[in-house]
């Protein structure tokens, strides 16, 4: 979400227009402040089979938006802390697996009224050398809210201004080609106990022409075998990733040592439809917690 304020018509500060938003969140319900559009689904999947998608996007509001929507780029990349992000791009993109600049919305620009909806399609036309595998690129929906008016404030150092609220929100858009794999590598796993919690972490490679798409578990257990705690959470790897998985120690006079059970597969993944999942192999492993 990005939130802009028009430069006030009198000098007031950084304070001031602080203290207006501040005051709107006050006077307006959040759910109505905040609310944008709604996009499904939340993947797009082309291919040189169906080189068009659409996407549904719906104006949950009482008052017309004005929605824009471009062409992308962003993969899911983590620090050496296994904290992970989505850099979002729109220029200057090398990878030669981008999609971003053969893919074509219509329209990019338009108007919905209050409760409606618009059919948005998207048009490939990919390199004709373009190796098998899958490409990708993130389709960006920026609602326009109208312009709140903001009444003047009493005194001399009173500013009147407004309030333009901009919503945006990006979804992943794949194009496949050819023969497709999905094949993943877990090339490093550590464990360290701290305080009253067990970190975890994992260095994953991706090996397919796909993304791996998939769940990593993770299940903590002492000596005798009792489990102490258990995490699930999404992958989505594309190039390689660590990710940091935090497991407390509950339970009764837990008996160190303690071991980590990792289980990787790309089953149980409710938003993905079993049509656009690709099968990829499963990973098991266990370690002693240092």
């Amino acid at each position: 979400m990005k939130n802009s304020v028009d430069t006030p018509r009198k000098p007031g500060g950084a304070r001031w227009r602080g203290l207006v938003i501040f005051a709107l969140l006050l006077l307006f319900p959040v759910s109505e402040l905040l609310a944008g559009v709604l996009v499904a689904p939340t993947i797009v999947y082309l291919s040189d089979k169906n080189r068009t998608g659409r996407m549904i996007v719906r104006n949950p509001s009482n008052e017309p938006k004005e929605v824009e929507i471009r062409m992308g780029y962003g993969l899911p990349e983590s620090d050496s802390l296994g904290n992970v992000r989505v850099n979002l791009l729109d220029s200057a993109v090398t990878d030669p697996r981008s999609a971003m600049e053969w893919i074509r919305p219509f329209p990019r620009k338009l108007v919905l009224p209050p409760g409606g909806n618009q059919t948005v399609r998207f048009v490939a036309s990919p390199p004709r050398d373009l190796p098998d595998g899958e490409y990708w690129a993130r389709i960006v929906v920026k609602s326009q809210e109208s312009q709140v008016n903001v009444p003047p404030a009493e005194g001399d150092e009173g500013i009147t201004t407004n309030l333009n609220m901009i919503m945006q929100t990006a979804i992943s858009l794949k194009y496949r080609k050819g023969n497709l794999y999905s094949k993943l590598e877990m090339t490093e796993a550590k464990a360290q106990l701290t305080d009253s919690k067990v970190n975890v972490l994992v260095d994953l490679i991706n090996r397919g022409n796909v993304s791996y798409i998939g769940v990593l578990n993770c299940r903590l257990t002492d000596a005798d075998n009792n489990e102490l705690s258990s995490q699930r959470i999404d992958l989505a790897v594309y190039y390689d990733l660590k990710r940091r998985i935090e497991l407390p120690i509950s339970g009764l006079r837990p008996k160190p040592p303690y071991n980590v059970e990792i289980f990787i597969t790309n089953e149980g993944r409710t938003d993905v439809e079993p049509k656009d999942r690709i099968r990829g192999n499963e990973i098991r492993y266990s370690l002693v917690v240092d």
